[in-house]
């Protein structure tokens, strides 16, 4: 071993980078200027350029105060979300024991180059992709690989960037830096990847209806102006009215603060939200993939089974077992024999270990020398086909071992004795198995009607048994399966193993093609990719910080019992953000037909602007309270239905708008009022029914079957007692008697007691 010049090392260092990948940077100006990117705001910037146009720069100010109210609380619940890559580039940041010039030295890993010799012992994290080339340690390679057996590789075995040397020393030659890495690869596919947003689409769908609804109302009445003879620009205030009435402004808002709200319930419960709209898509989301390694399981080797041999018992195996182990090495496998040992009794835990002989790899056994009743006798601890090599032992408990191995367990095999003619003891079986949470919590995600897939890099005796002990069901796949499987045999399966990182993301990709939601747990470096492409990632409590910062829901506590709750809490907000999109939809309905029918027959403005911008406050930002509604959970996925959403809206638009025709006809014919005074009616009319539409729609069942909360009855009354006392003493419109206020909300509590018969019906023969 030789290692490089210093001037080699610098030609290639400039010709391969250094040894980390770039760093995406997003100002925090920009990303808050993004927020006023998108459809919605779109539509109410291009209102206030029109209000501009049109001299009503107090209403132009009073929307961009809703568009920047919208804009700072998506950013500020937002902000919360890490740099998964920067994470990723300050794990490579660690020194490195090089040889350079003949002459071993400490440098940065970042100036690692390909065919440097390092040095590797125990406790240091791999910089580089590198190859053995002398020595022997233990690789835990399973926050990368998802592998949850350390692997021992021998000579010329790559070892990946970013593993953990659990035990011995070896030298390697580095083979790929940077970019070009196992883990860079990883973190690559990571700086392509984005997220897909459900929600945003949802928002859009919502107003294109409302628009393409308004539209067609537009083309009505300009028809209309053109037999009558009315100029356009008479028009142009009614146009720009029906757009303010129809663009919901509070809409994004009333989202943000629901799952804001959600997200401060989730974190009580465990569960961190590091993007907003994962709630929403929790709530939709049907399948949910889980990795094994740190996710179902412990992520530690736990003795999973003993097979002690005459005279010998349970106890006895793992007593002398421990002995033949040493809890400095760090090992895994003795660290589990240790812990098992402590919990047992037996005489030979009376021996005195005289000498112990680590593992050596060439035997694949370690060895321990002790004193037991007077007599100096050896333990050996190691591979069954190594120790009972050349025996008559080996044939005889073959089938034993078989057993053992089945489930994909590591056995190994101890013998106590007399130097050169040890007896078998018994063998052991070691495995990573699961949390005892994990059965329960995936049979309730299973009452939520979604589906589980595991995927695992372990082989397929390991994750058969792991998915039965924890009731996964399905066809098991592997991964050259995977490649030549059918897009429905893949969104089938129950079970994915021997994959790769880029598998994982490669099977969230395919789900969502097929139109699932997917959610991907997860905890290692090999998880990140497919975490961030999921609609719902999911990093368990001990993740690496770059699947932490991947995910956009964190688990706080161990296991996946959060998860359930934070499927049942993502569908109660669900279930408020459509009580508020569907009074949204009928309340939009409603206004558009009545001030377009109210302009062809009243040829006037039934309701101002200055009324309209009020309205927007009266209904749309006081029945944000809906945010804090007390409701239950959906057992299935919730998933946006526009068209029947449009369809329900357009029913009860219907009923309401015939309540509002006959109060608009009864002020303008039976009780004589002035244009002024009609105004003033149809607000408080708009008002009254907008709020009595909230909780007609937010119960499935009669509105009185659950009670809202607090905050909600809290709000609705302010407000009617707000809007009332304006019309009372004529505050920003004409003033009306305190008996009219009084009759128009009586008339409108009756007539909506009497509608929740039919809306009963209704939901009933949708199917709702």
């Amino acid at each position: 071993m030789q290692g490089l010049t210093s001037e080699e090392a610098q030609v290639r260092l400039e010709k391969y980078g250094l040894n980390t990948f770039p760093e995406e940077k997003h100002h925090p100006f920009l990303v808050f200027l993004s927020k006023f990117w998108a459809p919605v705001p779109w539509m109410l910037e291009i209102i206030i350029l029109l209000e501009i146009f049109l001299g009503k720069y107090a209403e132009a100010c009073v929307i961009a105060i809703l568009i920047l109210f919208n804009a700072t609380l998506s950013f500020v619940q937002e902000g919360k979300a890490k740099n998964a890559l920067r994470l990723l580039r300050s794990k490579l940041d660690v020194q490195s024991r090089v040889l350079r010039d003949r002459q071993w030295k400490f440098i940065s890993a970042q100036k690692l180059v390909p065919e440097d010799v390092i040095c590797i012992r125990m406790g240091d994290i791999v910089p580089a992709d590198a190859r053995i080339i002398h020595g022997e340690v233990l690789i835990d390679q399973s926050a990368l690989t998802g592998e949850s057996m350390p692997i021992e590789p021998s000579v010329g075995v790559t070892i990946y960037a970013g593993s953990i040397v659990k035990r011995g020393e070896s030298y390697a030659e580095v083979v790929s830096t940077g970019v070009h890495t196992y883990f860079g690869k990883t973190a690559e596919v990571m700086r392509s990847t984005k997220t897909p947003s459900h929600l945003q689409k949802t928002i859009f769908s919502i107003v294109k209806y409302l628009i393409v609804f308004d539209v067609l109302l537009i083309l009505c009445v300009f028809a209309y102006s053109l037999y009558q003879g009315i100029p356009l620009l008479e028009l142009i205030p009614f146009f720009l009215l029906l757009l303010v009435a129809s663009v919901p402004v509070a809409l994004p808002a009333t989202y943000a603060l629901s799952t804001s709200l959600g997200a401060i319930e989730l974190a009580k419960d465990g569960v961190l939200v590091t993007r907003l709209s994962a709630i929403e898509e929790a709530a939709a989301m049907d399948v949910l993939c889980l990795d094994k390694t740190g996710t179902i399981t412990q992520n530690s080797l736990n003795v999973s089974g003993l097979r002690p041999y005459s005279p010998y018992t349970e106890n006895d195996l793992l007593a002398l077992a421990s002995l033949a182990c040493d809890e400095a090495t760090q090992d895994p496998l003795d660290i589990a024999i240790i812990l098992a040992a402590k919990r047992c009794q037996s005489e030979f835990l009376t021996a005195k270990r005289k000498l112990f002989i680590p593992f050596d790899p060439s035997k694949k056994s370690s060895e321990a020398i002790v004193l037991y009743q007077h007599r100096t006798l050896h333990v050996l601890k190691g591979a069954p086909s190594q120790l009972l090599k050349a025996s008559d032992q080996e044939h005889a408990v073959s089938h034993d071992l078989a057993g053992l191995s089945s489930d994909g367990s590591r056995v190994l095999a101890v013998l106590f004795g007399e130097k050169g003619s040890p007896a078998l003891v018994g063998l052991i079986a070691l495995q990573d198995l699961p949390r005892e949470s994990s059965a329960e919590a995936l049979q309730e995600l299973h009452d939520l009607n979604v589906r589980i897939m595991m995927i695992t890099g372990d082989g397929e005796e390991t994750a058969r048994s792991i998915a039965d002990k924890v009731g996964i069901f399905g066809k098991a796949i592997s991964r050259e399966d995977l490649q030549k499987a059918q897009k429905k045999e893949i969104v089938q399966s129950g079970v994915v193993y021997g994959v790769f990182p880029e598998d994982k993301y490669r099977v969230v990709q395919l789900l969502q093609n097929e139109g699932s939601i997917c959610g991907m747990t997860g905890d290692g470096v090999n998880d990140a990719p497919a975490l961030k492409k999921a609609e719902v990632g999911i990093a368990v409590s001990n993740a690496t910080d770059v699947a932490k910062a991947s995910a956009s829901l964190v688990l706080t506590n161990p296991g996946l019992i959060n998860i359930v709750e934070a499927v049942r809490s993502s569908r109660r907000i669900y279930q408020r953000m459509l009580t508020y999109t569907k009074n949204k939809i009928i309340k939009t309905l409603e206004i558009s037909v009545l001030l377009s029918l109210g302009l062809v027959l009243y040829g006037d403005f039934i309701i101002s602007q200055l009324l309209i911008l009020l309205l927007l406050f009266a209904n749309d930002f006081v029945t944000m309270s809906i945010s804090t509604d007390r409701v239950s959970f959906s057992h299935q996925p919730d998933k946006w239905d526009i068209k029947k959403l449009m369809f329900v809206g357009g029913v009860f638009a219907f009923f309401v708008l015939g309540f509002s025709f006959f109060v608009l006809f009864a002020a303008s014919s039976l009780f004589h009022f002035s244009i002024l005074e009609l105004r003033t009616v149809v607000f408080l009319t708009l008002v009254f029914t907008g709020q009595a539409t909230v909780y007609l729609v937010r119960e499935r069942k009669h509105f009185w079957h659950s009670m809202p909360s607090i905050w909600m009855i809290g709000a609705t009354v302010l407000d009617i007692l707000i809007v009332s006392m304006f019309a009372i003493k004529g505050v920003l419109m004409a003033p009306i008697s305190p008996s009219i206020v009084l009759g128009l909300l009586v008339s409108v509590a009756v007539y909506f007691a009497a509608l929740d018969y039919v809306k009963i019906r209704v939901f009933k023969f949708l199917k709702l």
